[in-house]
């Protein structure tokens, strides 16, 4: 067993690769929000700094460096948390 392994309260050890990935996160950038039917945006509820709550199997895993990130759609995001 590696130390990046985990057992679980059934005896079976799992690898890093087989935990979920946590749910919330910061949110480190933000677009200009939808575009309406007349052309203008709609605003964004969202803003750089605040913690997200966002669905489990949502957005795309990119990997800038050695920086990980999640890229949402607002629709995604279920609840600001403090």
């Amino acid at each position: 067993m590696s130390a990046s392994e985990e057992k679980t309260a059934g005896g079976l050890y799992l690898p890093d690769t087989a935990k979920e990935k946590p749910q919330v996160g910061e949110v480190v950038s933000v677009g200009d929000g939808k575009m309406k039917d007349d052309g203008g945006r709609q605003s964004m509820d969202v803003k750089v700094g605040d913690k997200v709550l966002y669905s489990k199997y949502a957005g795309t895993d990119i990997k800038l460096g050695t920086d990980e990130y999640v890229l949402l759609s607002e629709k995604d995001i279920l609840a600001i948390v403090s």
